[in-house]
């Protein structure tokens, strides 16, 4: 049974929604991230720099222990993913092939709408999974490269985010979605404020859920296992160990104001990984 831990990866706090339902759904198992935060946003960073990035995070993970890797980033899953896999020896699973099965099974109509930076909606990843699942379904894409800076400030129910989120959010409704792929892990922190633009019409997918359980099946297909037993007797027992590429501080009280807690700083480390 491999006893190593998954690590996770983003851009900053976003793939902290994808930590989130990993700690919900592998109970027991040891948890990294790596928030690379000197290079947020990655929505407008090359494919080469992207890469570069990837590389460099994923054999930081392994180094730490990390014998399964979830990117917890839409835009690395989208430009990075199918690389990586060639140059690691890790299993890997990425964002985009779970959360667009989830909104084709989902989407009543097939009109299915996708908010991403304009990394991922440049590299087309989800338009092209959901047409090989349905080729009845359309994608109608918009990139929001304001809402990754508003989530990582904190600023997730102001109006400047509510103008924002109204002003991409407009040419998809034009389009009569029916449902809504939240393609960038930073974008469900802005959810309630979604919500009140599009109103309950619109199912919302977020793809961290839908990632983390195929993570999770198919971890157990690998005979991967989590220890539930010791996590029910000390759920405090497998902690998640973050790393940053910037500045710890300001990732803790982000982190905090996001997730309603604050990771202690004994559990945010800066790495100076990246150059």
């Amino acid at each position: 049974m491999a006893k190593g831990a998954v690590g996770l990866f983003d851009s900053g706090v976003g793939g902290l929604t994808v930590v989130r339902e990993a700690t919900e759904l592998l109970p027991g198992k040891r948890l990294v991230y790596f928030g690379d935060t000197a290079h947020v946003p990655y929505g407008d960073k090359s494919a080469d720099e992207l890469l570069s990035y990837a590389e460099q995070i994923i054999g930081f993970l392994c180094s730490q222990g990390a014998d399964y890797i979830i990117f917890a980033c839409n835009t690395s899953s989208a430009v990075s993913l199918r690389l990586m896999r060639d140059r690691f020896p890790v299993p890997m699973i990425g964002l985009i092939e779970p959360g667009a099965a989830e909104a084709v099974r989902r989407s009543a109509a097939g009109r299915i709408g996708l908010v991403a930076t304009e990394a991922t909606v440049k590299a087309g990843a989800y338009a092209r999974v959901v047409s090989a699942l349905n080729r009845n379904c359309t994608v109608f894409s918009q990139a929001a490269p304001r809402l990754v800076p508003l989530v990582e400030s904190g600023e997730v129910d102001t109006p400047a985010a509510e103008r924002a989120v109204r002003e991409y959010l407009e040419p998809l409704q034009e389009q009569r979605m029916d449902t809504l792929i939240l393609g960038c892990t930073h974008y469900p922190f802005l959810r309630g404020v979604i919500e009140r633009v599009l109103g309950s019409e619109v199912v919302l997918v977020d793809p961290a859920a839908a990632t983390v359980h195929a993570a999770r099946l198919d971890m157990l297909r690998r005979g991967y296992s989590a220890d539930t037993a010791q996590a029910q007797r000390d759920p405090g027992a497998a902690p998640v160990r973050y790393f940053v590429s910037g500045n710890a501080a300001a990732f803790r009280a982000v982190a905090g104001r996001l997730l309603g807690r604050e990771p202690g700083p004994e559990l945010v480390a800066e790495i100076c990984l990246l150059g």
